[in-house]
C-alpha cells in the first residue's frame, strides 16, 4: 500500500509539471505569434502585475532589505518589480534567440546586442591553454554562450535545468539554437568539465547559486554557500578565470561584458587558494549586481544555509 502511494504521488507531481509545462509552453507560442519587441515589452508587464502576488516575492523584499538597508521601501519594491519583468523577459526571449541576438563580429552594424571587450572574446578562443568564464544569472546570460560560439571559443556551458521536466526538454531545445556545448548540471558533470580543461579547453560556468555544504562565504555581507567547483579546476588546471555578464538596456537591447583575466588568490605554497577564490567570484557578482539590481533573481534562496550533517 506504502508503494502505491508513493508511485501515485509521483505520477501526480508529474502530472502537475506537465500542466504546468503545457501552459507556459502554450503562451510562450502565442507570444511566438507577436513581433518580439511587442510579446517582450507584453511579458514585462505581465510580470510586474503578477510577480508581487506569488510567495516568492516575500523572499525577494525581505533579501532586497537586507542586502540594501539604506533603501526606502518604495525602491525595494521598484527592484523586486524590475526583477520580475527580468525574468519574464528572460522566459520570452527564449523564443526569440535566433532574431534577438543580431551581433555580427568585425562588423560595423549597430544592432540589438553590443559587445565590450571583443579583443578578448577573440584571445580565449585563439587560447591553447586551460580558461574558465564565470558568470551570474544577470540580464540575459543566455546570450553570453551564443557570443562565445559566434567568436568560434568553442566552450562547454554548465547550466542547471529545471526540476520541471517538460520545460527543461523545452528550455533546452530553445538554448540549443545558437549554442553549442551545453552540459546538464548533473552527477558526474564535474569530471566532463575536468576533462575538457585537461584537453586545453574551455568551459562557461554560473557561479551565483547556493550549492549544498558548499564553501562558506558572503556575499552581500550575509554568509552563504559557493560552490567550490570552479576554484578547485582553476587550482587542479592553472586555468585562467575571465568574468562575463549580461546587461539589459533599454529598448530591448544586451550590452556583453568580457572582463580581464582575474587574478586568483594563492596560499603560501602558491597554489591557488579556493576559498579565497570562492569569494573573489562572489564579490564580482556583488558589483555586478549592486550596479544593475533589477536585473538579478533576488527571489532565491542565496542565504539559505545547509544544516550540519549529524555525526
Amino acid at each position: 500500500m506504502r508503494r502505491l502511494l508513493v508511485r501515485l504521488g509521483q505520477w501526480l507531481k508529474l502530472a502537475n509539471y506537465w500542466v504546468i509545462a503545457q501552459f507556459a509552453i502554450g503562451v510562450l507560442s502565442l507570444l511566438r505569434r507577436v513581433p518580439p519587441d511587442k510579446a517582450l515589452d507584453f511579458a514585462d508587464r505581465a510580470a510586474r502585475w503578477v510577480g508581487p502576488k506569488v510567495g516568492r516575492h516575500r523572499v525577494a523584499l525581505d533579501n532586497l532589505r537586507q542586502a540594501f538597508p539604506e533603501k526606502s521601501e518604495a525602491e525595494i519594491d521598484e527592484i523586486a518589480s524590475d526583477m520580475w519583468a527580468n525574468m519574464a523577459r528572460l522566459a520570452a526571449e527564449y523564443i526569440f534567440l535566433d532574431t534577438l541576438f543580431d551581433f555580427e563580429p568585425f562588423s560595423d552594424k549597430i544592432g540589438r546586442v553590443e559587445v565590450v571587450g571583443v579583443e578578448r572574446f577573440i584571445e580565449l578562443a585563439n587560447q591553447d591553454k586551460p580558461r574558465i568564464t564565470i558568470t551570474g544569472h544577470t540580464g540575459n546570460f543566455e546570450m553570453l554562450a551564443i557570443a562565445g560560439t559566434v567568436y568560434g571559443l568553442g566552450a562547454s556551458f554548465l547550466f542547471r535545468p529545471p526540476n520541471n521536466p517538460f520545460l527543461a526538454k523545452y528550455i533546452f531545445k530553445a538554448r540549443s539554437n545558437g549554442m553549442s556545448g551545453l552540459l546538464a548540471s548533473r552527477r558526474g558533470v564535474a569530471f566532463t568539465l575536468a576533462r575538457i580543461l585537461e584537453d586545453n579547453g574551455a568551459i562557461g560556468v554560473l557561479v551565483d547559486q547556493k550549492f549544498q555544504y558548499g564553501i562558506r562565504t558572503t556575499f552581500f555581507g550575509r554568509e552563504c554557500e559557493t560552490s567550490p567547483l570552479v576554484p578547485k579546476l582553476a587550482r587542479q588546471y592553472d586555468a585562467d578565470v575571465y568574468p562575463a555578464r549580461c546587461i539589459r538596456l533599454p529598448g530591448n537591447r544586451f550590452r556583453l561584458e568580457l572582463e580581464p583575466k582575474v587574478e586568483l588568490p594563492r596560499d603560501a605554497s602558491g597554489e591557488i587558494d579556493a576559498k579565497a577564490t570562492a569569494q573573489l567570484l562572489n564579490d564580482i557578482v556583488e558589483r555586478w549586481v549592486r550596479e544593475h539590481p533589477g536585473q538579478w533573481m533576488w527571489f532565491h534562496k542565496r542565504w539559505k544555509l545547509t544544516p550540519a550533517k549529524a555525526r
